[in-house]
């Protein structure tokens, strides 16, 4: 395999920083959710922090593969106070489309640099993107639809 071009190397370590900080921000709001005793949906936004934080070891993994170098930075305090569920969904799924732009962006990077063994690895990643996206979104359909909160929580569950 070739070696990675310094300015895609770049834009990965920078793909890695998003997606660990995407790990942190499902912590806080997994956290948020645990304080109020509203487990099933702490349960699934820790395990979306979990998947994050695998996200972001496929692109360390990839640098090094390809002979780049990794540079972890350093991450943002996430927000964790929040004024209710659909904020907290309705942020989790604007973030999910923010991701899907960077990986739109890491397509575009890869493109110009001619480096089509990366094509595989972003080709996973929006693939990934449609079912985030998918999952965030119809947990605000699904939110919209139940009288209260902890009625809602009962009903979560992820589709793995």
């Amino acid at each position: 395999m070739a070696k990675i071009s310094e300015k895609l190397n770049r834009e990965f370590n920078d793909q890695v920083e998003e997606e660990l900080e995407s790990a942190y921000i499902y912590l806080a709001m997994s956290a948020w959710f645990a304080e109020r005793t509203l487990n099933k949906l702490a349960a699934w936004f820790h395990k979306q922090a979990e998947e994050e934080f695998d996200h972001a070891m496929k692109f360390v993994n990839y640098i090094l593969d390809t002979g780049g170098s990794v540079h972890y930075k350093e991450l943002k305090e996430p927000k964790k106070e929040f004024e209710n569920i659909l904020e907290i969904l309705e942020i989790a799924y604007a973030h999910e489309k923010h991701i899907t732009g960077r990986i739109h962006h890491l397509y575009e990077i890869a493109q110009e640099e001619k480096e089509y063994s990366a094509f595989p690895i972003l080709n996973w990643f929006l693939e990934e993107q449609i079912e985030e996206e998918e999952q965030t979104a119809a947990l605000i359909d699904k939110y919209k639809g139940y009288r209260n909160d902890f009625n809602f929580d009962h009903h979560v569950k992820r589709e793995d």
